[in-house]
């Protein structure tokens, strides 16, 4: 079973609001083995998996592309690292966190350069200038009081086959996290799409970037 992270986030609700009843009642009878099988049940509801918000280009980042002196380029389909770091799917305390975009994080950072060259007005299918790379690092953290995301991906620009630019991007982003899994998954979830957004910014602020797209 696959939930958006606001399904999620009232389904996880329920099931808590539900377990602390049940808990106070059991507590009041001391029954310790109860107490832990009720913690099992909860634990196995936890565990669902859920699809990430699908990415929204940053109007920012938008502007600076349509008025960059770029010509259009084209985006190849990124490739995955294979490492520990680069989690597919991300795992958010039990629970599976999948990719809107072919269910791979790589194809999510394609879908995410192509909605930005698009908006902008330098994307094409036909152009001779041509983006790849491969998506290295890639997770979400829910720690108790600050949630952290980090990602870092290669990126590789060829004019006619000629390597015009080669270079690692990273970017990181926070938020208010909680010790109760019914807030810190659904605000890690909605916390996705801002960390590529802020890759896409690094990448876009990158003059030799730009200038490879000329």
């Amino acid at each position: 079973m696959r939930l958006h992270f606001v399904e999620f986030a009232y389904v996880y609700s329920y099931h808590m609001y539900e377990y602390i009843n049940y808990y106070v009642k059991l507590k009041g009878r001391k029954d310790m083995k109860q107490i832990v099988g009720a913690a099992v049940i909860l634990a196995a509801l936890s565990g669902c998996s859920m699809t990430a918000p699908p990415y929204s280009p940053q109007m920012d980042d938008v502007i600076k592309l349509k008025n960059a002196d770029v010509a259009p380029a084209k985006v190849s389909a990124f490739k995955d690292a294979a490492s520990k770091d680069n989690a597919n799917p991300i795992s958010l305390r039990g629970s599976q966190l999948h990719s809107p975009y072919s269910d791979t994080y790589s194809a999510y950072l394609t879908e995410a350069l192509k909605q930005e060259l698009t908006l902008a007005g330098k994307y094409s299918d036909t152009s001779t200038t041509e983006v790849s790379g491969t998506l290295q690092k890639n997770d979400l953290d829910t720690a108790m009081k600050e949630g952290k995301g980090t990602i870092e991906a290669r990126f590789v620009v060829t004019k006619q086959g000629q390597v015009a630019y080669d270079q690692v991007k990273s970017a990181q982003t926070t938020w208010p996290s909680s010790f109760v899994g019914a807030i810190a998954i659904p605000a890690a979830t909605q916390a996705y799409p801002t960390l590529v957004q802020k890759l896409m910014a690094t990448l876009f602020s990158d003059p030799a970037f730009l200038g490879a797209l000329k």
